[in-house]
């Protein structure tokens, strides 16, 4: 289980169009806030969330770099992001905290606000 900022149904159509998914799985779904939380977890509160570049690896992982409340960096030490598309013979979603932790460099783009709704996903 996991918590999360999830991204609404227009966010989401608004940045499939600003980028479109480069690879055959289209995920865009959320950034994750804390991952491994218990059954009695709280949800995370409302937060500003905004999409500031994405990553690309090149050969088939791309993600969405995120702020949330103007943070870069989530408690486990992971950049926010949110995996965009991906490989599936090649990648899977967790796949985009290690191609985050190895890219210095992103393209970025004028930082958007997106809608989110905090949850708790199992």
């Amino acid at each position: 289980m996991y918590t999360a900022h999830v991204l609404t149904d227009e966010s989401r159509a608004l940045l499939e169009e600003k980028y479109p998914p480069k690879y055959p799985k289209f995920i865009g779904h959320h950034t994750t806030v804390e991952f491994g939380v218990s059954e009695d977890a709280e949800v995370p509160p409302a937060a500003q969330v905004k999409v500031l570049g994405i990553v690309d690896s090149e050969d088939g992982l791309e993600a969405l770099v995120v702020s949330v409340d103007g943070k870069k960096v989530r408690p486990d030490g992971n950049a926010y992001h949110i995996t965009w598309s991906l490989d599936p013979e090649k990648y899977a979603p967790k796949d985009s905290n290690e191609m985050l932790k190895n890219t210095y460099r992103y393209k970025m783009s004028l930082p958007r606000v997106v809608d989110t709704t905090p949850e708790i996903i199992k």
